[in-house]
């Protein structure tokens, strides 16, 4: 099991737009293969921050899905990102 989950900040007034742009990327990493969870949502308290959660099956189900990462339209918006990966050990 793989666990990706942190925050990304983003330019300020853009974390529903970048939450809204992100939900076809969460449908489909959903519809993904090996993928248990996906979520990207924004922060309750901090206007600035959206939170990104992932449970895949494995290291090679999340690469196969990840591509190069977010496009251009999403880049623009983050200041910053703290999301880590947890490999989970049973």
């Amino acid at each position: 099991m793989v666990i990706v989950a942190g925050t990304i900040r983003v330019e300020p007034g853009t974390r529903d737009e970048f939450v809204a742009a992100s939900r076809q990327s969460v449908v489909r990493a959903r519809a993904t293969e090996g993928c248990h969870e996906f979520v990207v949502a924004a922060d309750p308290v901090l206007a600035d921050v959206v939170v990104v959660l992932e449970r895949w099956e494995s290291a090679e189900a999340l690469m196969a899905f990840r591509g190069s990462g977010p496009g251009d339209d999403l880049s623009a918006m983050i200041v910053d990102v703290r999301v880590e990966q947890y490999a989970v050990v049973s």
